[in-house]
């Protein structure tokens, strides 16, 4: 059963860019580009289930988090959108391209392969719990319970985007953390959907990130045939170490689409 989610939208008539965060992610974190983009398209960023203020449920199945998705459109009245994810994202776009590829006009795909991961997750989870245990009342020291186990300072500031304060003044978190490691495994898996996604896509990746590799392109290939492939100067993070030329690959993209 698909569940309501938590969306910002900025409206207009256009063929909307549906965007879609990665794993301990959220529409926040988009905000940025979602000033520049409203410029040129109605865009609607989305909070997947167990982040941001969507509600907290069990599993994190690829093809649940995409019927979550296309009950969001169902409801919004949107016929067909271009679909951008990052990450975790990624792979909820593509299982909603595979599923439903009538609704999709566009896939553009952040850092991302249709692979399985290994575990690479561990300490940020240790840092969360930190948090969780520490109930720390302000900033700083929920940075210093985090630093205890993520030693880079940009990872533990896209952390702390998911603390919210509650009515003791003590910094919790927003996310459902417990159902997001109680279903870990099935995150680091393949997308849902079977065979491939025939419309216009473009693959974002960062040079410095061991996502998608060129060892990774062929089987890419076999779910995305038609993908071009584009390589920033960045890590994983790519949409926040390079915002602008982010912004101008998928406008790019976008305009040859609807040209």
């Amino acid at each position: 059963m698909p569940i309501e989610l938590h969306y910002i939208d900025t409206g207009g008539d256009a063929t909307p860019l549906v965007v879609v965060h990665g794993l301990l992610g959220s529409a926040d974190n988009w905000r940025s580009h979602l000033k520049q983009w409203q410029r040129r398209h109605r865009v609607i960023a989305v909070d997947l289930r167990n982040h941001g203020r969507s509600p907290h449920v069990d599993g994190m199945g690829y093809h649940a988090m995409a019927e979550d998705l296309l009950a969001l459109l169902d409801r919004l009245g949107v016929a067909r959108a271009h679909l951008l994810g990052h990450s975790m994202g990624g792979k909820v776009v593509i299982s909603l391209a595979r599923l439903a590829p009538t609704r999709v006009a566009s896939l553009i795909v952040a850092d991302i392969a249709p692979l399985a991961y290994g575990h690479d997750h561990d300490s940020v989870f240790a840092a969360l719990r930190r948090v969780e245990a520490g109930r720390p009342s302000n900033r700083r020291e929920a940075d210093a319970l985090l630093a205890e186990h993520v030693e880079e300072s940009a990872v533990r500031l896209f952390l702390a985007t998911n603390l919210e304060r509650d009515d003791e003044g003590i910094l919790r978190l927003r996310i459902g953390l417990d159902e997001i490691q109680d279903d870990y495994e099935t995150i680091m898996g393949e997308p849902a959907g079977e065979g491939a996604f025939e419309g216009p896509t473009l693959v974002l990746r960062g040079a410095r990130s061991r996502y998608v590799t060129d060892e990774m392109l062929p089987a890419l290939r076999e779910v995305l045939p038609r993908a071009e492939i584009e390589t920033l100067e960045a890590g994983h993070w790519l949409h926040a170490e390079q915002p602008k030329a982010f912004q101008s690959a998928v406008n790019a993209f976008l305009e040859r689409v609807e040209a």
